[in-house]
């Protein structure tokens, strides 16, 4: 299978993550640098202004209390100067960053959907609604801390730090002594602890996917769950997966705490150092100005220090997010597409072989669907047919062999050179489970062509049977509101609203009686186009395939047999076997 791999799929979500997962995601600042330099430059007046003040006022002091010197006038505007300062640039540090970070959010929320949609449906095969919206909304949420707290305030700190160290040096190179230990623990206590860090996290941020994927599921089978009585065994289940996530988080949580006691220590430790350093070297009322100095620099230190260890749990969430925006395209766009020609188009795939990471579905299928021709795909569940489709739709890509689009003098264009925007408009597939979303009837039958006059909406639902609904009718969310055959005729709608010229009907009647199937099957008939339109139809309905022109049977990932309901019906045959096995 090309493009996205199972690996892709799992990437950061087991284990503990990459070390430079949050390293990769700075990046994404490049296209903020204005309002990240201004939050930078916030956070440094911010820093500095508290390391200014409390030096000053601790002279202050030190002045009246030892020569009993009331404080200047001067002094005072001063201190009352930085006071509002500092007012100022802790509002305005907070205001930049957040603005900063909700901004960022917003940019990634875009780049994860982006990334979504370019490796789906291979990326999302398999994965729960819950876990992929955990990805989407909860994990990039997760990372505000990182770009509210983390860049700018370490930036601010490393700054501040080296010139309180330079003025340190000067003035006493003792009280520098007992300060840069301190700091460096301080610093390098998050970093050690970084492995540890990521995989809590990692823990915290798999027990919440579970637990977002376990509500959604059971919200979407509230009545299912009713019905059979399993209401209570599911509560137990959420409680169960509510109950890791609260272990998850108190085990992440009780070791904060307990990096937080151990900063704290350092900094009483340096506070010890500093006054013995202060009392042998500094004198009059300088030394409390130097023991605050030394002490004002050593605090953003420490509120660094916790923004590192916080921001290492949170490498889970960033390596999800990473895996999201990087996933590799099934069918990556061509870098010079081909135009598609004008008039019919027909289908052939040659030597097509596929697998799902290592399972292969199809082994060199050959096939050839004329402009105009309507085949019906027929084979036993697991064949491949449904596979079949995804490739026709270009939703992946083959991993051996070429499927192209034939025009009628059978020029044959590999639809890998196709735009994929005009692929869209000229392939058409409807499943059996087509998705509708929450709004009207009328919205669900746009989907693909938003710009469709009323007239044309009303006579394409009119033609699937669905016309006495169009008029205001709000679809329930996942089509709640109507029923198995009613989405059926509105997913059709919706495929001939574009006017395609190959349309693949994937078990799109399955949901549908003898007499909605027949209605839709007149309707196929009679909508704009369908003499020139090319239908490949997957069905298991004797009814259904024997409306087509022609069939293929296929098994173990080839088509062995072709031909009219005629031909395969009056020689044995697999298709002669199928047809006793269909109900």
């Amino acid at each position: 299978m090309s493009g996205t791999t199972t690996a892709d799929i799992t990437a950061g979500r087991a284990g503990t993550p990459d070390k430079g997962a949050l390293r990769a995601l700075l990046p994404v600042l490049g296209a903020h640098r204005a309002m990240t330099v201004r939050t930078f430059g916030a956070a440094l007046v911010d820093q500095a202004a508290l390391v200014v003040l409390v030096t000053l006022a601790a002279h202050t002091v030190g002045v009246a209390v030892l020569e009993r010197h009331p404080p200047p006038a001067g002094t005072v505007v001063v201190l009352l100067a930085l006071v509002l300062l500092r007012s100022l640039a802790t509002w305005r540090e907070m205001d930049l960053s957040h603005d900063l970070a909700y901004r960022v959010l917003a940019e990634l929320r875009v780049r994860v959907f982006d990334g979504l949609a370019r490796s789906a449906p291979a990326r999302i095969a398999g994965r729960r609604s819950g876990d992929l919206a955990s990805a989407a909304l909860g994990d990039v949420e997760a990372l505000e801390f990182f770009y509210a707290h983390a860049v700018a305030q370490l930036l601010a700190s490393g700054a501040v730090f080296t010139s309180g160290a330079v003025v340190l040096g000067f003035v006493d190179p003792w009280l520098l002594g007992a300060v840069l230990p301190a700091a460096a623990l301080l610093v390098l206590a998050p970093l050690l602890d970084g492995r540890g860090r990521a995989a809590r996290g990692a823990r915290t941020r798999e027990a919440a996917a579970a637990l977002s994927a376990e509500t959604v599921e059971t919200v979407d089978g509230l009545r299912e769950l009713l019905a059979f009585g399993a209401l209570e065994r599911r509560r137990e289940r959420l409680r169960g997966f509510g109950g890791e996530l609260g272990d998850a988080q108190r085990a992440e949580h009780s070791w904060e705490a307990g990096a937080a006691a151990v900063r704290d220590l350092l900094v009483v430790g340096a506070v010890v150092g500093v006054v013995a350093a202060a009392a042998h070297t500094v004198s009059g009322p300088w030394a409390p100005a130097a023991m605050a100095l030394a002490l004002g620099c050593l605090a953003p230190v420490a509120d660094s220090a916790a923004a590192l260890g916080q921001a290492g749990g949170l490498r889970a969430a960033a390596a999800r997010v990473g895996a999201a925006i990087g996933a590799r395209a099934g069918a990556p766009e061509p870098t010079r597409p081909v135009p598609l020609p004008a008039g019919p188009l027909g289908v052939r795939l040659r030597g097509v072989r596929f697998d799902y990471g290592g399972t292969e579905v199809l082994a060199g299928v050959d096939l050839v669907v004329r402009p105009g021709e309507t085949v019906a795909l027929v084979g036993a569940s697991g064949a491949g047919k449904s596979t079949l489709a995804h490739l026709l739709a270009r939703f992946w890509d083959p991993g051996e062999g070429v499927v192209e689009l034939l025009d009628a003098s059978g020029t044959a264009i590999d639809v890998r050179r196709v735009a994929d925007a005009d692929l869209r408009g000229a392939v058409a597939v409807v499943g059996q489970d087509a998705p509708l979303f929450h709004g009207t009837l009328a919205d669900n039958l746009r989907l693909a062509a938003p710009d469709a006059p009323d007239g044309r909406v009303r006579e394409v639902a009119e033609l699937c049977g669905i016309g006495h609904l169009v008029s205001g009718l709000a679809v329930g969310e996942r089509g709640a509101t109507l029923s198995g055959g009613q989405r059926a005729r509105v997913a059709l709608g919706r495929a001939l609203l574009t006017s395609p010229r190959i349309l693949v009907l994937d078990e799109t009647t399955a949901n549908l009686d003898a007499a909605g199937e027949a209605e839709l099957a007149a309707a196929l008939g009679a909508s704009p186009g369908a003499s020139d339109r090319t239908t490949v139809v997957i069905a298991h309905r004797p009814s259904t395939i024997r409306r087509a022109d022609r069939i293929a049977v296929l098994s173990n990932g080839r088509v062995v047999e072709t031909g009219t309901w005629h031909d395969l019906t009056t020689r044995p045959g697999l298709f002669t076997t199928l047809l006793t096995r269909t109900p």
